[in-house]
């Protein structure tokens, strides 16, 4: 027997070796390795680091990404530049799926006539940490105009707790500002980021360990599944979610634009995503909380591009999806080609 398991567990050491290797020659995402290197509040990438991405078990929209000397995923260097536009956000604006002359910077600096384009995105960010990188930007580079490419979700995501915080956020009670930044990797973690086999089965299979067991030994039975409510209670809850909401939305704008203050000292321009289709969006909860959030941008000041507009006019005009995939919904090249379009004109025709 002893012969046998020894056997066995040779076998599968060379197994996982091959493996290794094999997944070493593909274009495996690789480790981001980002952590706070250049700013307290400002999660980036090592600056000069190198590394891959791609989408699901077959690596697609393989690309190879460089950051800047200040860590972030960019088509230039950032310097001292008064003329220069920042753009904000987070995977939307960093496009790592896409090709470098197709992401959001690229395109906009294009649309701009080459006038120099510094993008600023960092993936699994909200709105709070966004204006953490407009100080960044007019603080180091002097800026003064900026474009954020935003989702209708970034400010609810501002909440501490969402997953999408890396530095100010509101307390999920109080709404009360607070700080939430993320915790160092553990050793074993820093160690498996070097590994292609174990990169590809956290990256490209996305699975987690932890959320299987979870699943293993957790079963939801009837008696334990909430009742639902009657059609008077139900209507109480909608009331009192579209309450909180509102009052989730003013708490998250008036830190913003009370932080970004002293930095946006020109135009600001916010793009917010929303539905690609043909059909207006049903009425719902998200799309009143969209509405909401874009009132209440305007009328802080803001010059606010309704995308969800945009996108169902080419959707009428065209077949053509403005979304990288089924698998994906992250805006293409085309979808990116007409949100820096519409920023563009916002920003140079008030």
């Amino acid at each position: 027997m002893a012969r046998f398991w020894l056997k066995f567990t040779a076998g599968l050491l060379c197994l996982v070796v091959a493996l290794e290797l094999a997944f070493r020659l593909l274009p495996v995402s690789t480790a981001t390795l980002t952590g706070y290197y250049i700013d307290a509040d400002l999660l980036t990438y090592p600056p000069g680091h190198s590394w891959k991405v791609a989408t699901g078990w077959d690596l697609r929209n393989a690309q190879r990404l460089q950051a800047n000397s200040h860590g972030f995923a960019s088509h230039r260097e950032f310097e001292s530049n008064p003329n220069a536009v920042a753009l904000i956000g987070d995977s939307y604006v960093e496009a790592s799926m896409l090709a470098a002359q197709d992401r959001p910077g690229a395109q906009l600096e294009r649309q701009l006539g080459g006038r120099a384009v510094f993008p600023l995105g960092t993936p699994g960010t909200a709105l709070l940490d966004y204006a953490q990188r407009i100080r960044y930007a007019s603080e180091r580079f002097g800026v003064k105009d900026f474009v954020v490419l935003m989702e209708a979700g970034d400010a609810r995501q501002s909440l501490c707790g969402s997953g999408n915080v890396v530095s100010r956020c509101l307390d999920a009670k109080t709404l009360q500002a607070t700080v939430e930044r993320q915790a160092a990797p553990s050793t074993a973690k820093r160690w498996l980021r070097h590994s292609a086999l174990a990169q590809y089965i956290n990256s490209q299979l996305k699975f987690r360990p932890e959320a299987f067991w979870r699943s293993v030994w957790t079963r939801q039975t009837p008696e334990l599944q909430a009742a639902k409510p009657d059609d008077l209670d139900r209507a109480t809850v909608r009331q009192a979610d579209v309450e909180r909401s509102r009052q989730v939305i003013d708490a998250v704008l008036d830190r913003f634009f009370s932080e970004i203050a002293p930095y946006a000292k020109g135009r600001l321009v916010i793009a917010v995503d929303g539905s690609r289709g043909v059909e207006p969006t049903p009425p719902s909860d998200g799309q009143f909380e969209r509405a909401y959030l874009i009132a209440s941008l305007r009328e802080r000041g803001a010059t606010v591009v309704d995308l969800e507009s945009i996108f169902r006019k080419h959707a009428l005009a065209s077949g053509r999806s403005l979304e990288v995939g089924p698998y994906d919904a992250h805006l293409n090249a085309i979808g990116v080609g007409l949100a820096m379009q519409a920023s563009t004109s916002a920003l140079l025709h008030p």
